[in-house]
């Protein structure tokens, strides 16, 4: 029986194909054609690029350190800010303008520094008045700066050597400032502790850092248990001897350094720890 001979294939590519690449290029020229018509804001993309970044960190961030800062006037300094810089969508702003070669001079962020130096200036001149009219002028040394209003206190006068309880001589005067306290609920108070840097070491502490820890702990639990304020809007830490304000080679600068600070951030910086 003869064999069916084998028949050749078409010649060119399958008709699918065709229709396909038809398709395909109809679908290019549309999409050409919609990107010819839209306009991109560069300034918004790299607006949300920022606001990914800083959020979900889906995307590689770009720096967003502000630094140390400058002098402004007597007391106030442009202190670091805390691992942000004050809220997300400043920092973006911020950054934008800082890479944008048509701004250099980041009018954002200078703007919004502004405002908040502003808002703690006014909150210091209040607080003067009132630990003025408490009369713990004597007592209580007054700074400020674009993040808080800060009042130290001697650590002297609260606490006997080496022991972190408040002397029941202090508890006027830590009622006084706890009142002073009560007018800014809405605002984050952090106690901070600091000691000189002898060293320490006793059954009870075991060296400066538990000490000046104990010690703010002591301030910010009595102000929780006498006063009105929120206790979850009360921070305390101890800094050791980390952050002197004088030199601990004198009796006069170490009994500087031993003292406490209690810190009452402006509405900015309150905001973002809250």
């Amino acid at each position: 029986m003869a064999k069916r001979k084998q028949e050749d294939p078409p010649v060119g590519s399958p008709a699918w194909m065709a229709a396909f690449s038809d398709m395909m290029n109809l679908l290019l020229c549309f999409f050409v054609l919609l990107y010819s018509m839209s306009s991109v804001d560069e300034a918004k993309w790299e607006q949300v690029v920022a606001s990914l970044q800083s959020t979900i960190s889906i995307l590689p961030a770009g720096g967003s350190a502000i630094g140390e800062g400058e002098m402004i006037s007597a007391g106030v300094r442009q202190l670091e800010f805390l691992d942000s810089y004050y809220n997300e969508m400043a920092n973006s702003r911020a950054e934008d303008d800082m890479d944008d070669p048509k701004d250099g001079k980041n009018s954002v962020f200078e703007e919004f520094q502004e405002e908040a130096l502003s808002e703690s200036e006014q909150l210091a001149q209040e607080l003067q008045e009132a630990v003025e009219n408490a009369n713990l002028a004597e007592l209580v040394e007054l700074d400020f700066n674009s993040q808080y209003v800060e009042l130290k206190l001697n650590g002297a006068i609260l606490f006997a050597s080496g022991r972190a309880e408040i002397v029941p001589e202090a508890y006027s005067t830590i009622d006084k400032i706890g009142r002073i306290l009560e007018s800014y609920k809405d605002h984050i108070i952090e106690v901070e502790g600091h000691t000189d840097n002898v060293p320490i070491s006793s059954s009870q502490f075991e060296n400066n850092d538990v000490l000046s820890m104990y010690r703010a702990l002591s301030v910010a639990t009595y102000f929780r248990e006498h006063t009105d304020l929120d206790p979850a809007s009360i921070k305390s830490s101890g800094r050791g001897d980390y952050v002197p304000v004088a030199d601990n080679g004198t009796a006069e600068g170490r009994a500087m350094n031993r003292r406490v600070e209690i810190k009452i951030y402006n509405s900015y910086s309150s905001g973002l720890m809250d």
